[in-house]
C-alpha cells in the first residue's frame, strides 16, 4: 500500500513511564528538535492528536484573537 503525497503513518511504543519515542522520520519530517514542546489533544472518541507547531500557534492566535477588550 502506498501512501498518498504528504501522508505518513508511524508506530511508536509507549515505555513503562509512559513515554513514547518520536520516530526519526517523523522528526525529520516535521522538524521536530529536542527541547521543542509538543502539545497533545485528546479526544476520548476520536483519539490523541499532535499537530505540527506551526498549526497550533496559528490556532491559538485566532483563539486569543481580541482577548483582553
Amino acid at each position: 500500500m502506498t501512501a498518498p503525497k504528504g501522508k505518513y503513518a508511524w508506530t511508536a511504543t509507549v515505555g513503562e513511564k509512559g513515554q513514547i519515542v518520536i520516530p526519526k522520520q517523523a522528526r525529520d519530517v516535521f522538524n521536530i528538535k529536542p527541547g521543542d514542546t509538543l502539545i497533545l489533544l485528546g479526544d476520548e472518541k476520536c483519539g490523541i492528536a499532535i499537530p505540527p507547531k506551526e498549526q497550533f500557534t496559528e490556532f491559538f492566535s485566532k483563539a486569543f484573537e481580541g482577548e483582553g477588550e
